[in-house]
């Protein structure tokens, strides 16, 4: 069993059964400049304790994997250069290499599921990329949210994907896609889109209750818990359409691929948007950790049988 460092918080937390919501580390190493991710990571760290339950911020930091950071680990991540961005395929190497990695969500739900964490809060979820049917740029995150068993709060897939195929894919491998207080699936920075969600429930309790069945029930993988962006911080679908698709015509002049796609166009998002996407990004985390804190208490009070 791989060793796994807990922060001093989240093995109190274990020890005395207070519900924990896993965060992943790359919004803090690879969304935004210091100090200003350092300044998201600890809003969003207090708005899961405002909630109730304690925040464990995953990362590698010099080979070991850590569940939890305290205040001068998150800030030197913060600060730090040259970080491995991790996921399924690359998280042991970084680990054997004593290296330091941010946790992507596929790397995020692996430690969640090993620490015992079942809820975990992110942005938005990898997908499939648009032209995915020759580049074949399909995002890990899916099949883990189809083998890992960790409910997964996101504000949907991220706007730059072609979402529809994603769902297609989700659905494919039985990954429940859960609409929370809506029909239709958030589009990330938006709060709704043309696609109708595929399930809808309006109460924390009955997610937490769908994940004790899914386990129940001897199913594999987790849930996608599909969050709407508070109204008053959305960006509408109509205005973004136009911006995704010239910063997607960039990314392709300048030959961008691979993991590299996603920070890309992200980043130039946030420049052809003057700052608003970033704006909504934070607003759509700290609204995803409040959900996720509130399944979590839910998940406590149920303990999963053997």
């Amino acid at each position: 069993m791989m060793p796994l460092t807990y922060s001093a918080e989240v093995a109190k937390a274990r020890k005395a059964g207070t519900p924990i919501v896993a965060l992943e580390s790359t919004i803090i190493t690879h969304g935004m400049p210091y100090p200003q991710n350092l300044e998201v990571a600890q809003q969003v760290e207090a708005d899961v304790r405002a909630a109730c339950a304690i925040p464990a911020t995953i990362a590698v930091m010099e080979g070991a994997l850590h569940i939890g950071l305290d205040a001068d680990q998150l800030s030197k991540l913060a600060q730090a250069k040259g970080v491995a961005k991790l996921s399924r395929a690359d998280m042991a190497v970084c680990i054997a290499s004593g290296r330091t990695g941010a946790t992507t969500v596929a790397a995020t739900m692996i430690a969640a599921h090993l620490a015992g964490i079942e809820v975990f809060a992110t942005g938005g979820i990898g997908g499939v990329h648009k032209g995915a049917e020759n580049s074949f740029d399909i995002s890990a995150d899916l099949m883990e949210l189809a083998q890992t068993p960790v409910s997964v709060v996101a504000a949907g897939a991220k706007a730059i994907l072609d979402v529809a195929k994603t769902l297609e894919v989700l659905e494919t491998h039985g990954v429940p896609v859960i609409a929370f207080g809506q029909n239709s699936f958030p589009a990330f920075w938006s709060a709704s889109s043309p696609l109708k969600a595929p399930l809808r429930l309006d109460d924390p309790a009955q997610i937490a209750a769908a994940h004790r069945a899914r386990a129940d029930l001897g199913l594999p993988g987790g849930q996608l818990i599909a969050n709407p962006i508070p109204k008053g911080a959305e960006i509408p679908a109509a205005d973004l359409a136009p911006i995704i698709a010239h910063a997607q015509s960039d990314a392709l002049a300048h030959g961008i691929t691979g993991k590299g796609v996603t920070p890309y166009l992200l980043q130039r998002i946030y420049e052809l948007t003057e700052g608003r996407s970033l704006t909504a990004n934070i607003a759509l985390v700290r609204n995803n950790a409040r959900l996720a804190a509130q399944i979590a208490t839910a998940l406590s009070t149920t303990a999963p049988k053997n």
